[in-house]
């Protein structure tokens, strides 16, 4: 069963009320509770950014710092791992790495569960990041020209490497979304339980492992799309 924090029910008792007003009657949830979590993510992170960055100056503050220590910090991966020209795709990593750090860090807030917990959320992330690299193969080698990337060194071998490629390529988003789904919430499982059997201070210890979990969770994930993409956009293949 899902957890269904505070905030989640109260936003699906005002739709039933509205409903209800409406002359409509709805039994169930008719919102999720992992999309309500998901969109709480998304409007923190819209608010965050559209506030900090109206008063950029040459000599930063303090959130203008945190901002640029952010971007290198992306920047930086990108170089590393695709190269200059994968500076293009800073926007889509960085929104996607900051969504999935913010909300697997959401669950170990009172009344608050993970997005990421939910099978549904990593499953739309891996979803996107496969259809986005794919899409930048296509644009940087044009269709044809990426489909040759799928059979190998010569075409006399493509019976051979064909079907492992697509094998590969399709078991990428199922990891991905196996690996972050069961890390978030089997350590939002034992917060849980170590809470019901001795709460305040018990679960403080394994409550700061997850904070670095979760960033780590986020990180492996934007590493593995970088690789992705790397491959989709190399010249020489």
């Amino acid at each position: 069963m899902e957890h269904n924090p505070l905030i989640a029910g109260l936003i699906n008792g005002l739709i039933r009320f509205i409903a209800r007003a409406l002359g409509f009657r709805l039994h169930a949830d008719p919102v999720p509770a992992h999309l309500i979590m998901a969109m709480i993510v998304t409007v923190t992170l819209v608010i965050f950014f559209k506030l900090t960055v109206r008063n950029l100056s040459l000599f930063p503050k303090k959130m203008q710092t945190l901002l640029e220590t952010i971007y290198l910090f992306f920047r930086d991966h990108v170089d590393d791992t695709i190269g200059p020209e994968g500076r293009k795709f800073i926007p889509a990593l960085g929104t996607l790495g900051l969504f999935i750090a913010l909300a697997n860090l959401l669950g170990l807030l009172p009344e608050m569960s993970s997005p990421t917990a939910n099978m549904n959320v990593p499953a739309g992330c891996a979803i996107f990041i496969f259809l986005y690299y794919h899409a930048q193969g296509v644009k940087k080698h044009g269709f044809f020209g990426y489909l040759k990337t799928f059979t190998g060194p010569a075409w006399w071998m493509s019976w051979m490497f064909l079907p492992i490629e697509v094998i590969s390529h399709f078991s990428r988003p199922m990891s991905l979304t196996v690996r972050l789904f069961c890390n978030i919430f089997g350590e939002d499982l034992v917060i849980i339980i170590i809470i019901s059997l001795l709460p305040f201070i018990a679960p403080l210890p394994m409550m700061a492992m997850a904070i670095f979990t979760s960033l780590l969770q986020a990180y492996i994930f934007i590493m593995l799309s970088s690789v992705y993409l790397a491959g989709a956009v190399a010249s020489e293949h």
